[in-house]
């Protein structure tokens, strides 16, 4: 009994939304891009962006100017990724590969520049501290989950079923998925591909980079050129998996954050179950 109350303690659930939260920024940005006929799988090289210069920013100027920054960084690699894919016509799995590379080459050039005798890890920055919210806090159980979070988890809670209103409520959503769906006709009605495809990438990056600044001054307090360790991917797996739809793919990343947090518990408990195992799981 013990051992269960453990591995299912209010702290996994806690940390499942922390785990979940850069991968649900991900995937919501994922339904943006593609919903407009966008492949993007360069989100894991925008997240990364969006953690370095977060992390610059924080260091400068703070850790809320840092968040900005790096969510302009992601922002700005998916104005790229629209720029090569949609206006050049270049391929978009290629297109969203260089985005991952670039991602990868500028932080690992730059950080000894910035910080010298640092190489691929920044050292510790100001970030974000978590938010109490008084009411919700003292609710038993729930309050334990959900009163004392990150900012940008409540954040990206709000902006699920924001992004959902936003493509399918909307005038501008309606466009988006037409120029996704039949381009050649959404162009006949007079809509411009071209700008919303723009649109919707660039608000891809956007979030992408907020995923980033996420993990770079919320979760952790330094950057590293490894830190987002393929979560862009998992966010479009869990995309995919729920059918391209903003809430379904918000749920397959709350599966995804528990198989990690339930791992870690599993592991703290003394299970002897590889953690490996735990994380494939949701697969």
């Amino acid at each position: 009994m013990d051992l269960f109350i453990k591995l299912f303690s209010v702290s996994i659930f806690a940390s499942t939304l922390r785990i979940a939260t850069p991968m649900i920024l991900a995937a919501l940005g994922g339904c943006m891009s593609e919903r407009s006929g966008v492949i993007n799988i360069g989100l894991e090289g925008m997240m990364l962006m969006g953690a370095f210069t977060a992390v610059v920013g924080s260091f400068l100027f703070g850790p809320w100017i840092g968040l900005l920054l790096g969510i302009a960084a992601g922002g700005l690699m998916g104005l790229l990724h629209a720029f090569m894919s949609v206006t050049l016509g270049a391929s978009q799995i290629i297109s969203g590969t260089a985005i991952n590379i670039i991602a990868v080459g500028i932080p690992n050039i730059l950080v000894p520049v910035i910080w010298p005798g640092h190489f691929g890890i920044s050292p510790t920055v100001p970030v974000i501290p978590d938010l109490r919210i008084p009411i919700l806090a003292d609710i038993p159980v729930i309050g334990r989950i959900l009163g004392q979070q990150n900012p940008v988890v409540y954040i990206a809670l709000v902006l699920v079923p924001l992004i959902h209103f936003l493509l399918f409520k909307t005038r501008l959503g309606l466009r988006i998925r037409a120029v996704g769906e039949h381009p050649r006709a959404a162009d006949t009605l007079g809509v411009n591909v071209y700008r919303m495809r723009y649109t919707a990438v660039t608000i891809s990056g956007l979030l992408a980079g907020l995923g980033g600044a996420f993990l770079s001054i919320c979760y952790q307090s330094q950057f590293s050129s490894s830190m987002t360790a393929g979560r862009g991917f998992i966010g479009l797996a869990a995309m995919i998996f729920g059918r391209w739809s903003p809430i379904g793919a918000a749920l397959a990343c709350l599966l995804f954050g528990f198989a990690d947090a339930f791992q870690s518990g599993a592991q703290a408990a003394g299970v002897p179950i590889p953690p490996d195992l735990m994380l494939a799981f949701p697969y």
